[in-house]
């Protein structure tokens, strides 16, 4: 029998039939505000689906942002924060030493008789920061002074102005700046030295904008407050509190946030279910003429994400013991702890709080099409992520349901691990191997099976990244070697069908033996257990520990090299006279090669030199990933002109942060 099929039974990767599913929306459960964490979704325009929050002008968006933060940036106080998910208001890093009345909290409701107190302190600690958590389309910033009220000398808030201040926005790459300092943002929108208005309103052309700063600045009425001496150098010992008293902040937008943000609790399935293709139906829509209306073309899009487990919380928390080491607490235990910093590690104090990796996944890659498989372990819980895009004012994406396959277990788990087939239990624990080199390695599988109903596989998937070649299969204890039903080599992976199917009652250990080459500093060999006969969803394979005689736990593997090396390597040109004469003959220079230990696709070009060291040429061949990768130019250079007849001297150019080795080779031009 061939070992080598180009097509069979792998129509079981490819199906996108459904069977049992969980599903938000539509049929489904019910998307709730109250069942979520959320950033501007609108839950009521739509019945049945969630979209983003249209903000309407006039409309002050800060109180329609829920669950702000406070205190610090990011929070202490708010257990399991994340950048982007939650507003944010605070005025300096130290939180106004801990007095709610300074935090913030009454400058951003709905009640304009709230305000902070005037307070001595310093102008320089006078600025308070807003973060919308998302980009929205700002065009106007604004505060007010109290409706009610006086001051201790008698003087009605209505009319205690703030004398100077400035004002500055910044978009999403704000986050460079010094958070626990004031300084302006990107931005700056308002610069007054004198003001004598209750109301404030800055307006500015409508943009997508998230941080918003506001900074008192000095006027000649905070004299008395500053308490200037002669001869002193500058400021002396404040005595009274500054003039000015804000009852609220206001901030207008016009149109659809950059991003709405839509985070789901933590989803009980009742039993453990493996996860296929995550599907939705999503409508891009547009506001014309104060109508909502479908738009096929809208430069809008859904960003999804998932993770899954085996409880209802993906957190392991901690608290510090009596020698200062940590032992794991319940979360109901952790909120109790003190979270007080700056002192020693004692009991009663929060300790770290980790991610519960033995029984959860972590979230998967972003999923912006829908239909795509979810490689992704079993699990009986379920956590769906939702960052609806828009690049366009009046422009959004409705999201009116969205499922994820769940059907039964082919096996309750499957691990695997790998190693090098004359390496299988490395001194160093984890895989080693030189990059570009072919080299041979053991995948080793073990299935439990603790369910009656299982029914097992016949067929795996290991995903190499790159070509590679079947050796053998081996099964059974002892290991012994066996002919397999079908090899079939795929771009980025090997297929391999059993003689016979792994079940409860005939549950052989499996190793699979295979060549191939690695590009990359790391490269893990994920993979996937299937039915070969059936359109069941594969169930992916988990590290851990497969079998005695691989000693690694992993399906990682990394490069053995250390310090720089040519990022290109084994160049191959496919003719040393370049003779662009439209004969058919060499008009074109075909450049063969491999590139190694990239992170990622990075911008490749080609250089093209004189004899004595000038570039005459440099074309672009766009974005290349590391592997076997070729570039094929015509003698022309970046302008289109054929270069004149001569020698020249050519290199493959990356762009990267890395410092590259660059070897120079010789090329012939003639006509």
């Amino acid at each position: 029998m061939g070992r080598l099929w180009a097509i069979f039974f792998l129509f079981a990767m490819q199906s996108q039939a459904q069977g049992p599913a969980w599903q938000l929306g539509g049929s489904g459960s019910a998307w709730s505000r109250n069942d979520s964490l959320q950033v501007l979704i609108d839950f009521n325009s739509t019945p049945e689906s969630i979209q983003p929050v249209y903000l309407e002008p006039e409309q002050n968006v800060l109180h329609l942002l829920k669950k702000w933060q406070f205190w610090r940036v990011p929070s202490d106080y708010d257990l399991g924060y994340e950048d982007g998910q939650k507003p944010r208001f605070w005025n300096r890093w130290d939180g106004a030493g801990g007095d709610p009345t300074q935090s913030g909290i009454f400058l951003i409701d709905a009640d304009s008789t709230t305000y902070n107190a005037p307070k001595v302190v310093n102008i320089d600690n006078t600025f308070f920061t807003i973060d919308t958590a998302v980009p929205i389309p700002a065009y106007r910033f604004g505060f007010y002074t109290p409706d009610e009220g006086y001051r201790s000398d008698g003087t009605p808030l209505r009319t205690d102005v703030i004398p100077a201040f400035d004002a500055s926005i910044g978009d999403d790459a704000e986050p460079t700046v010094n958070w626990g300092g004031n300084d302006l943002f990107q931005r700056v929108v308002a610069n007054v030295g004198t003001n004598f208005e209750s109301d404030v309103r800055i307006d500015f052309s409508r943009q997508y904008a998230r941080f918003f700063r506001w900074r008192r600045r000095e006027s000649p009425v905070d004299a008395e407050a500053l308490n200037r001496c002669s001869g002193c150098g500058g400021q002396g010992n404040q005595a009274i509190p500054l003039k000015g008293t804000i009852g609220g902040f206001e901030l207008f937008a016009h149109g659809v946030p950059q991003r709405a943000f839509y985070l789901s609790q933590i989803i009980d399935l009742g039993r453990i279910v493996n996860f296929g293709h995550l599907h939705w139906h999503a409508t891009p829509m547009r506001r014309v003429s104060g109508v909502a209306v479908e738009d096929p073309t809208a430069n809008v899009w859904l960003t999804a994400e998932v993770r899954v487990g085996l409880d209802d919380d993906p957190a392991v928390y901690h608290e510090y013991t009596n020698t200062g080491r940590e032992k794991e607490v319940s979360r109901a235990i952790y909120e109790e702890l003190s979270a007080v910093l700056g002192r020693d590690p004692r009991p009663g104090i929060r300790a770290s709080v980790g991610y519960d990796t033995d029984n959860w996944s972590f979230w998967s890659v972003p999923f912006t099409k829908t239909g795509q498989l979810v490689r992704l372990r079993s699990g009986s819980h379920l956590q769906i992520k939702l960052t609806l895009e828009s690049r366009d004012f009046d422009a959004w994406i409705r999201i009116d349901s969205l499922w994820i396959e769940t059907p039964p277990l082919l096996v309750d788990e499957v691990v695997g691990e790998i190693a090098r087939l004359d390496d299988l239990q490395p001194q160093r624990g984890f895989t080693e191997v030189e990059l570009g080199l072919d080299t041979e390695f053991a995948y080793d599988l073990r299935a439990e099976f603790t369910t009656a109903s299982a029914p097992g596989f016949d067929a795996l998937r290991i995903y190499t990244g790159n070509r590679a070649d079947f050796v053998r299969l081996e099964m059974g204890a002892p290991l012994s070697f066996i002919e397999p039903a079908a090899v079939a080599q795929e771009e980025d992976a090997l297929v391999v069908q059993l003689p016979e199917s792994v079940t409860r009652r005939s549950n052989a250990p499996v190793r699979v033996v295979f060549s191939t080459r690695l590009f990359e500093f790391a490269s893990t060999f994920e993979g996937e257990v299937f039915t070969s006969d059936s359109d069941a969803l594969p169930q992916p394979i988990l590290p851990g520990d497969a079998s005695e005689a691989i000693a690694t736990n992993s399906l990682r593997v990394l490069s053995a090299e250390g310090g720089s090396v040519d990022f290109v390597r084994d160049l191959q040109r496919s003719t040393g006279v370049l003779t662009p004469n439209g004969d058919g003959v060499n008009d074109q220079l075909t450049l063969r090669y491999a590139l190694f230990r990239l992170p990622g696709p990075v911008p490749v070009r080609l250089e093209v030199y004189t004899l004595d060291g000038h570039r005459i040429a440099l074309i672009e061949g766009g974005l290349q990933d590391a592997g076997t990768r070729q570039f094929v130019w015509d003698g022309r250079d970046e302008n289109g002109r054929l270069l004149p007849a001569g020698l020249y001297l050519f290199s493959i150019a990356l762009d990267t942060q890395a410092a590259q080795k660059r070897t120079l080779y010789s090329l012939g031009i003639a006509y």
